[in-house]
């Protein structure tokens, strides 16, 4: 059987001299090569969600990929993918670089220049090492599927427009529609949603900055679970630690949630922070929500062109939420769309706090009626995204209970 191999790599050259050698290799079949990190994760979450059995065998990562850096990439495609070997080309093979992507999961490390006899020594032994644990764990059927979780992020075009709300309220419908569903706060200062569901916590997002590997043990220690049943990852109470929160640290973070729930809900506030940034990017859906006013506009166009600049998310990719509308107001949210050049969410969530103030004064956000017009357009916005499934009839659970009526997914 001939052994699949996947290489990826920015570096156009060095992909194809790559793939040249590997072609030479007795039963190997190179696969097209993934240009960069987001590439890779997308194809080989496609391939699993077809059959486990589609995966390639092995997969090789040249040093030169982005936009995340190589180690963090082996890093989640050894959780996400646990039977898909990944080897690690690099200019730098010492038994400092050895041991780090042993770590990150990497199954061997080849040195540049390419040798014929290393390579495939290598090729060979972590393909080998697939297919036993593909047979140990009958062919695949009891392997994660490598798709993951959906992850949303929710970021605001400034303070003060509903961002947290929006979050909580995301995530409390897809829990209630029976999806398991976890919600992160990554506004790492000013996070409210302890506040906001009025909960006494011990640990928060820091207390897992620092592991290097994220076991179901250690997550569950951290989690906090709500009386809705919704998982909640909080920020730290103390602000000035959210800075021991990195870029890296969040993406680990996100993966072992995305590879235990099928909801990740993960609230960015409206200050771009390096932690948020990468979760940004790595989200599968990033809704950027404003209010229908000039400063709530112009600060989200604001946030796309920073995110392009930063090559974070393009703006067609991010998807805009008006938040407190009204068909007298003058910025429409087709307008919305327009100067911020996103896409637009279908569902516009109406102005009426006082069906909010005495459940947000009362920190019982997940008691609102089910009758408010907010629930209901977020809840409906939940559905839009596809973050929602339930039978028809089905009863919704816990105190988060919402609005009936969602329509079947197709699965």
């Amino acid at each position: 059987m001939p052994t699949r191999i996947l290489p990826a790599g920015a570096d156009p050259d060095a992909v194809r001299s790559l793939v040249t050698l590997l072609s030479q290799l007795p039963d190997a079949e190179p696969q097209s090569p993934a240009g960069d990190s987001t590439q890779l994760v997308d194809t080989l979450a496609r391939l699993a969600a077809e059959s486990v059995d589609e995966l390639p065998e092995v997969v090789v990562v040249h040093e030169r990929i982005g936009p995340v850096p190589a180690l963090e990439l082996i890093r989640e495609v050894a959780l996400r993918f646990p039977a898909v070997g990944v080897i690690l080309v690099t200019t730098d093979a010492g038994p400092g670089l050895f041991s780090a992507a042993m770590d990150s999961g990497a199954r061997g490390l080849v040195a540049l220049p390419l040798s014929y006899e290393e390579l495939a020594s290598r090729v060979q032994a972590v393909a080998q090492w697939s297919t036993g644990v593909r047979r140990h764990l009958g062919h695949g059927a009891d392997v994660f599927g490598g798709a993951g979780g959906t992850v949303v992020t929710v970021s605001g075009a400034k303070g003060g427009v509903g961002t947290t709300l929006t979050a909580i309220q995301l995530a409390l419908a897809a829990q209630a529609s029976g999806r398991p569903a976890a919600l992160v706060d990554l506004d790492l200062q000013t996070g409210d949603v302890a506040s906001f569901l009025d909960i006494q916590f011990r640990r928060s997002v820091v207390d897992l900055a620092a592991i290097t590997d994220i076991s179901p043990r250690v997550l569950a220690d951290a989690v906090f679970r709500h009386d809705t049943g919704l998982a909640l990852l909080l920020a730290p109470a103390e602000g000035e630690r959210g800075e021991e929160v990195t870029d890296r640290a969040a993406r680990q973070i996100v993966s072992a949630l995305r590879s235990r729930y099928e909801v990740v809900v993960v609230d960015c506030g409206a200050q771009l922070s390096a932690a948020g940034a990468a979760v940004v990017e790595m989200a599968d859906t990033a809704l950027l929500v404003t209010t229908p006013d000039v400063v709530a506009v112009r600060g989200a166009k604001r946030t796309v062109r920073m995110w392009d600049r930063l090559q974070i998310r393009k703006a067609e990719e991010t998807t805009v939420v008006v938040n407190r509308h009204t068909r007298s107001t003058d910025i429409q949210p087709a307008l919305v769309q327009r100067i911020t050049g996103t896409a637009l969410a279908r569902t516009a969530v109406p102005a009426n706090f006082k069906e909010l103030q005495a459940v947000v004064d009362a920190g019982r956000l997940h008691e609102l009626d089910n009758k408010s017009t907010v629930k209901q357009a977020l809840w409906g916005l939940a559905g839009e995204l596809g973050l929602v499934k339930a039978a028809e009839g089905a009863a919704h659970r816990g105190s988060g209970r919402g609005p009936g009526g969602f329509r079947r997914r197709k699965e």
